[in-house]
């Protein structure tokens, strides 16, 4: 009997034993995945982490800048332009110049298009770029003496008629670039801006570029002729488009005339009035009924053609972008844009 008794005995301590061992494995299993997975946090899981990190939109540093209240997502590069790849119809309406556009900035809607992205002179369209890249870089209270870059011009070109030694601001010479076209104050503002004409040109390729006028090379500032010269009507719009987001640029544009005062090379004070080249400006054209023209840029030489680039509104205030290249000569550039204008109401 007391022999049954300690053999009882041993087998409950061998269960113990037993259990108290299986409880220890399993302590000891479930340490060992917590140690495993907190050394997975801490050596894999943080790179994991920092790579996810890089494409978070709210992260201070590396998410997006620019963010859609909509949906939170990033806006593309051309969240707000008018875009086609190639021409657009119209019906059977087509503009008789080379190039030809209407856009809707509202919209943001290729309207019409013909001859979108082939390249052709500017003229004095490109004083569009010269304005921007002035605007972008340069600070309108400078002043600026005229040195002798404003006679480097081709002779019986438009010109400001300033001379060596006149002092400007640079506020007052885009403004004469600008509604008088002067090709003496192109000169001018590219060599205060650029150090020199060379760079300024360089930066107005570098600024068309960025834009994604990827079309357009400038060889100067102002658009008298040159073979390597050229930009395209949707480059145009780029342009006018970027340079339509500085309030004082909507101001030159939509000036009739403009009245400077400067020291001239004696240091006396003069004055000299600047009237637009804009024929809907100068009562030499009417636009259509209902249509506003709020300002642009004109632009004629003889391989260029007669060019203009418009901004305008119709009946409900809707602002439109119109551009014509290469019409056959003024009076046609204006019957033709009138055309176009008369587009923006339907």
């Amino acid at each position: 009997m007391a022999r049954d008794v300690q053999v009882g005995r041993c087998m409950n301590r061998r269960e113990k034993e037993q259990r108290t061992a299986r409880i220890f494995v399993l302590l000891l299993a479930v340490l060992l995945m917590v140690l495993g997975a907190a050394v997975y946090l801490l050596f894999f899981r943080v790179r994991d982490i920092s790579l996810d990190m890089g494409y978070d939109k709210n992260h201070p540093v590396l998410g997006t800048s620019a963010l859609t209240l909509e949906n939170g997502m990033a806006s593309s590069f051309a969240a707000d332009l008018c875009v086609s790849a190639g021409d657009v119809a119209l019906g059977d309406f087509e503009v008789p110049a080379q190039s030809a556009a209407l856009f809707d900035e509202a919209e943001r809607q290729v309207v019409y298009a013909k001859g979108l992205h082939e390249k052709r002179y500017p003229a004095s369209l490109t004083k569009i770029m010269t304005t921007l890249v002035a605007l972008k870089y340069g600070n309108l209270d400078d002043v600026i003496t005229v040195g002798e870059e404003c006679k480097d011009i081709e002779y019986g070109s438009s010109v400001c008629d300033i001379h060596v030694g006149d002092r400007f601001t640079l506020k007052q010479l885009l403004y004469g670039l600008m509604i008088n076209s002067g090709n003496d104050a192109a000169m001018t503002i590219a060599v205060h801006i650029g150090g020199s004409v060379e760079q300024f040109v360089e930066m107005m390729n570098r600024e068309a570029a960025a834009i994604g006028a990827v079309d357009t090379h400038f060889a100067n500032p102002h658009g008298l002729q040159d073979e390597q010269h050229y930009t395209t009507a949707y480059d145009v719009y780029l342009m006018f488009h970027e340079a339509l987001k500085y309030d004082v640029f909507k101001d030159i544009i939509n000036r009739h005339t403009y009245y400077a005062e400067y020291t001239d090379a004696a240091g006396e004070e003069q004055g000299i009035m600047w009237e637009s080249t804009n024929h809907y400006f100068i009562n030499e054209a009417v636009p259509p009924a209902d249509v506003l023209v709020s300002g642009g840029k004109t632009g004629t030489t003889d391989a260029a053609g007669a060019c203009l680039c418009l901004y305008s509104m119709n009946k409900y205030g809707d602002p439109f972008i119109s551009i014509i290249m290469h019409a056959e000569d003024k009076d046609s550039l204006y019957e033709e844009m009138n055309d176009l204008l008369s587009k923006i109401n339907k």
